[in-house]
């Protein structure tokens, strides 16, 4: 666990994918004396600085960044070990008197940061074993009859994702979405903001930033890591669609309307995540000015 002196020098940005957080981060950490944290599961990937929308070399000489690009697309990541490896990085940049601004949209991997992971029981190993025999339709199907809420929470064609709720209900007898929501407290008084948009503007942005990331490498990016990639970094937006070209299944333009549906969708669920789970105030920057990043930094208590 994160002490609670080190979680309240944070700034934390959190909010949905393309809304801007990475600009607002750099504008902030430049002008009030922040370093950069990745909480983002796949900008952790060393592979996929594009995929992903890792930062810039030129952004990185600007402020320094952390953990960005910095594990091998075959490791298993999760938000347990998330939490681990980012405490030493809080505390050196903590000790050196400068703000870390943690700056992600990974809702599980801030919780497992701020306050810590639900205690879900141990699956027994027949259960696992079991469900594991299951299709993707065969669990999705059964997963809606014992909680469907779990199916609206979570990327419903992931199967380790679909398993994982479906295990928790079968093992307890609950359903998943209620097991996870006993959480421990988080620390009071610390510094966080849920940015966000309009659904028009987001849209725009993301449809952007798809045909960029396709423009500039994505495509590659997936076909060099195709037999390195472990099961965590193939669920990374894009991979599906991506290895669809590289099979001749889909076109590229089909790709770039597939993934930026996707991306929608994700983003979409990002949101309902935040707004259910976290305490910070939401700020809406559809409308940016010249003053957006001083009137977040009052919001932040960055200056009056």
């Amino acid at each position: 666990m994160i002490p609670p002196e080190i979680l309240r020098r944070c700034v934390f940005l959190a909010g949905p994918t393309s809304v801007g957080k990475s600009e607002i981060a750099l504008a902030l950490a430049r002008k009030h004396g922040g370093e950069i944290v990745c909480a983002d599961a796949f900008q952790l990937y060393r592979e996929f600085p594009v995929l992903s929308a890792q930062p810039s070399a030129g952004e990185r000489d600007l402020v320094p960044h952390h953990l960005y690009g910095t594990i091998p697309c075959a490791d298993e990541i999760d938000a347990a070990h998330y939490a681990k490896t980012v405490c030493p990085v809080l505390e050196d940049i903590v000790a050196r008197g400068k703000i870390p601004f943690v700056v992600g949209g990974s809702g599980l991997y801030l919780q497992a940061l701020i306050s810590g992971l639900p205690a879900a029981p141990a699956i027994d190993p027949a259960l696992r074993e079991m469900v594991r025999t299951m299709s993707l339709k065969e669990m999705q199907t059964k997963l809606r009859e014992l909680d469907a809420q779990s199916l609206l929470a979570i990327d419903a064609d992931n199967p380790r994702r679909v398993a994982r709720r479906l295990e928790l209900c079968l093992q307890t007898g609950k359903p998943a979405s209620e097991v996870l929501t006993v959480l421990p407290p988080a620390p009071e008084g610390l510094r966080g903001v849920l940015i966000t948009r309009s659904r028009e503007d987001l849209s725009g942005r993301i449809a952007h930033a798809v045909a960029e990331r396709l423009a500039r490498g994505a495509v590659e990016e997936v076909k060099s890591a195709r037999e390195t990639a472990g099961g965590t970094a193939r669920q990374i937006l894009g991979w599906r669609e991506i290895t669809a070209v590289l099979d001749g299944r889909i076109s590229r333009e089909d790709c770039r309307e597939q993934l930026a549906v996707a991306t929608r969708q994700y983003a979409k669920r990002q949101l309902t995540w935040f707004r259910g789970k976290s305490t910070f105030p939401e700020e809406n920057i559809s409308e940016v000015t010249s003053d957006t990043p001083d009137r977040l930094a009052r919001l932040l208590g960055l200056s009056r």
